[in-house]
This record gives C-alpha cells, sequence and structure tokens, in this order.
C-alpha cells in the first residue's frame, strides 16, 4: 500500500507579460469552493480600485476555473477576456506503508488553463481574447435561466474546442 506524501507544481511563468501589479491573482484548486472564490474577488473588484483579475487552475480545477470566470462575467459584466491554455508539470512523491520497499515519485504533464479579465480594453489581437458580452447577449437577473445556460454552455464549448486545438499542437 502506497499513499501520497506530497504534490508539487513547476513554477511557470505568467502567461499575461506585462500585467500591472495590482492585478487580483486567482489560483483555483480542485478542492476550492466556488463561493469563496467568487466572494472574495467579487469584494474587491466590486469594491473600487481592482481593474484586472486572473483564475488560473490546472488538472481537475480547470473547469472550476472556467465556471469562476464566467460567474463574474456575468455578475459584473462589460470585462474583457483573454485565455490561456498550456501544460504544467506536476510531481507526487508516494510513501509505502511497507517497509522496505523505495518511495515513488510520479511526473505527471496535466493542462492548465488562465484566464484574465478586466475592467480595461485588452488587445483584440491578442490570441484567446473575448471581448465584452453585448446588451443582447446579456441576461437579465429575473431573465430566462435557459438562456443564461445555452450562453454558458457556447462558451464552454469554445473553452473546449480551444483546449482539443492546444492539445493537438502539442502533439504534433
Amino acid at each position: 500500500l502506497e499513499h501520497k506524501v506530497c504534490r508539487t507544481e513547476e513554477d511557470s511563468p505568467s502567461p499575461f507579460p506585462g500585467l500591472t501589479s495590482g492585478v487580483l491573482e486567482m489560483r483555483v484548486k480542485e478542492g476550492s469552493k466556488i463561493r469563496n472564490l467568487m466572494g472574495f474577488a467579487m469584494a474587491r473588484i466590486g469594491g473600487g480600485g481592482l481593474r484586472q483579475v486572473v483564475f488560473s487552475g490546472s488538472g481537475r480545477a480547470v473547469t472550476k476555473t472556467i465556471t469562476c470566470a464566467e460567474i463574474m462575467k456575468r455578475k459584473v459584466g462589460s470585462l474583457h477576456q483573454i485565455t490561456k491554455l498550456r501544460y504544467k508539470v506536476v510531481t507526487e512523491v508516494w510513501e509505502s506503508t511497507e517497509g522496505g520497499q523505495p518511495d515513488m515519485t510520479v511526473h505527471r504533464t496535466v493542462p492548465s488553463i488562465s484566464i484574465l479579465l478586466s475592467k480595461d480594453p485588452l488587445d483584440p489581437q491578442e490570441p484567446g481574447y473575448q471581448p465584452p458580452e453585448t446588451l443582447s447577449q446579456a441576461v437579465p437577473e429575473n431573465g430566462n435561466k435557459c438562456l443564461f445556460v445555452c450562453f454558458s454552455y457556447a462558451n464552454l464549448v469554445l473553452y473546449s474546442v480551444s483546449f482539443c486545438s492546444l492539445l493537438l499542437n502539442m502533439k504534433g
């Protein structure tokens, strides 16, 4: 029998070079609670001076990262977005519970996503750019929830297509 002792991710540079120092960086983990993440991020961006937020997550946290960005876009509105997809190397050390067995180290390559949301305009020529949603795309608070779900599903499909494209390009 073995149990996991530690898990580390490689440090990688920000996928958004040149960001100002006042950017809120939200690292989404598999066990993160969306309510806690959004409560903190919404208080900072709604409270005044904060203009940009980066949500990032890897592995099983990718879908939760996308969910956080979509919730913020809906609640704040008029946010420009740039999405970057890449891979990260994760190292896990497993310790044997049986005496005399050596520890096992596993290196895995996992998908990673970083989503920059900005109140200020971003470069529309940047790969992964999405403009703010227009009034016709916005859903009123008491509006048809199906429309919001369908719009969010369309964004998720867009992320999925981009992610599949990334996977194919990296394998080739």
